[in-house]
């Protein structure tokens, strides 16, 4: 239905007070050629500017991963064309039932794995500053074999193979039945103990995708109605990130499915006094944003407000307890405290915080290292975090206030400003 001819029952606008209802009549419409609503089509791109990573920022990157290697006592690493290898060697490959992927090795240039009939379309995306070693293996033969003879050409020492996490169980077990006298171990040590630490630059796109956010978020917001449909909601702010430039999006969450934590298939419609929860983000050069807004759809109850305001104060602990070389695992017991000293649950028990209080982010939305009980990895210059204590009241509703952090010399900051209250999404 036209957003020109489509009589209102309800509209939210952003002012200096917050979120507000009006109700203008036609002629208080503006009239354009467009279906779109007018805050949506008034954006504009926000892709000026952007630095995208240099090969000489992924040399260091390898270089980095091949000191790791020397401490770990690992000879090489295979990995998959998956997000590691993007980051490496600045190339994705789809997994499938062929093997692809490349070999870092503790000392030496890398090299890739490859299908023989594959090897001119792999040719054309491999980045020559990376090295043009590419062995082939023709579907008769073993792409296994072919792992372990790139290792042994660089040189063996310790005897030890890492697998990058995403590496599928019959690749590595495949070369574990020809690697004989040698150890197949996990990378993770090495690929994370790059990925966790981002360099000036790549906070400077986690900026620019965490702003583009927000402004696609402030612009959907002012779209909301009485009888909305999550669905066409959560288009508004999809068409909102292509008008900054960007593909993004975010899952709606209405009324009782808010208080699950990843929502709900179940189609909704926003209506006067429903909480919604809008999570989601977008990418720039790869690098993501994650960012959830929890707000009443007009004018919240006592107890809608007492249960976000407790939110807030979670989310404030947890900023809190961040110093760095501090185990992770403090910043949750900040957050979980509070909530539980506020008469929720224990334990990752409903009513309550049911998940982590922060997750790592990076060229993936969820990458290491958490903020989770257990976790004792100390808090380090260069990390990412989301920073979400959830409250889920099941079968009424939940509030979840999510913005990202990186950890600088002085401590935390945040990439986007908070809620300032239930009525101000937007600081």
């Amino acid at each position: 239905m036209s957003y020109n001819r489509r009589k209102f029952l309800g509209l939210t606008a952003l002012s200096a007070g917050g979120l507000t209802m009006a109700h203008p009549t036609f002629s208080q419409e503006k009239k354009t050629d467009s279906n779109l609503p007018i805050a949506i089509q008034a954006l504009k791109p926000m892709t000026d500017d952007i630095r995208p990573i240099s090969s000489a920022e992924r040399m260091q990157r390898i270089a980095k991963a091949q000191r790791l290697m020397q401490q770990q006592k690992m000879d090489a690493i295979f990995m998959e064309g998956t997000t590691a290898c993007e980051y490496f060697a600045d190339m994705r490959w789809g997994q499938s039932e062929r093997t692809f992927g490349i070999v870092i090795p503790a000392k030496g240039e890398i090299a890739y794995v490859c299908p023989k009939f594959e090897e001119d379309r792999a040719m054309e995306l491999i980045k020559i500053a990376f090295g043009t070693d590419v062995r082939c293996w023709e579907e008769h033969e073993s792409p296994y074999s072919i792992i372990l003879g790139i290792v042994k050409d660089r040189g063996v020492k310790y005897r030890t193979i890492g697998m990058e996490e995403r590496v599928r169980f019959f690749i590595s077990n495949g070369v574990a039945n020809l690697a004989n006298g040698f150890e197949i171990v996990d990378a993770t040590p090495i690929t994370a103990g790059c990925r966790m630490y981002k360099t000036t630059n790549e906070l400077a796109l986690m900026q620019r995708a965490n702003d583009v956010t927000i402004e696609a978020y402030k612009a959907a917001f002012t779209t909301l109605y009485d009888g909305m449909s999550q669905t066409e909601f959560s288009q508004n702010i999809s068409t909102a990130f292509t008008n900054l430039g960007f593909k993004g999006g975010a899952s709606v969450q209405i009324g009782k499915y808010s208080a699950l934590p990843h929502g709900s298939i179940t189609p909704q419609i926003i209506r006067l006094g429903d909480v919604v929860m809008v999570d989601g983000g977008t990418r720039c050069e790869g690098y993501a944003s994650d960012i959830t807004r929890t707000i009443v759809f007009g004018k919240p109850t006592k107890r809608q407000t007492d249960v976000w305001n407790l939110e807030k104060k979670a989310q404030d602990a947890a900023f809190a307890a961040i110093k760095i070389g501090a185990p992770c695992e403090v910043v949750d017991a900040a957050a979980r405290a509070v909530i539980e000293n506020g008469g929720f649950s224990k334990n990752y028990q409903l009513p309550g915080l049911p998940h982590r209080t922060g997750h790592g982010i990076g060229m993936e939305g969820h990458e290491w290292t958490n903020f989770v009980k257990g976790n004792t990895t100390p808090i380090g210059v260069g990390m990412c975090f989301s920073n979400e204590p959830t409250i889920s009241i099941p079968g009424e509703f939940g509030i979840r206030l999510e913005d990202c952090l990186y950890i600088s010399e002085d401590g935390p900051h945040y990439f986007s400003k908070q809620s300032i209250s239930i009525e101000q999404p937007f600081g």
